[in-house]
């Protein structure tokens, strides 16, 4: 049995031909085909991007539909008050850990950040110090004052 697509993001047959007919049809058409068919395996991951930014935007609107469910006309309860405690204690308890995982991502951000900080100020001063060598005056005769200069065949083109 056969699991591949018919039209899936790839240069198949399928996708060629959808993709000519519709610049035939309607040009922008044909654009959105080609760049499905170059772009279209990224879709996923950026699907699964959106999906939790947009979970993350909207948690607050649901925690605070729940608080006022809660304390408005209480129909987040069951009518059973030890569920309905200990319900209450483990979601405290996974905010709890919700907010120590946060400051711990936090954390870890700033550490990671400070590692790139360092590591761009070493390869900076390891610029600078190979820069200040190529750079650096050369040694003076001191007798004359002068930069020796090596003389030999073919040093200068006008001694020959």
């Amino acid at each position: 049995m056969n699991t591949s697509a018919l039209i899936r993001p790839a240069w198949t047959p399928a996708t060629i031909a959808l993709m000519v007919i519709g610049f035939m049809v309607f040009w922008p058409l044909g654009f959105a085909m080609l760049a499905y068919i170059i772009w279209g395996d990224r879709l996923e991951g950026f699907r699964r991007d959106v999906n939790r930014a947009t979970d993350g935007i909207f948690a607050g609107c649901r925690r605070g539909s729940d608080k006022a469910a809660r304390w408005g006309n209480g129909s987040a309860r069951t009518g059973n008050v030890a569920f309905d405690d200990w319900r209450e204690k483990e979601l405290e308890r996974l905010n709890e850990e919700r907010r120590k995982l946060d400051e711990m991502l936090t954390q870890f951000d700033e550490y990671a950040r400070e590692l790139r900080r360092a590591k761009d100020q070493d390869e900076f001063d390891r610029f600078m110090a190979n820069r200040n060598k190529s750079t650096a005056p050369t040694k003076t005769d001191p007798g004359t004052g002068t930069t020796p200069t090596k003389r030999g065949k073919g040093s200068n083109l006008l001694d020959d």
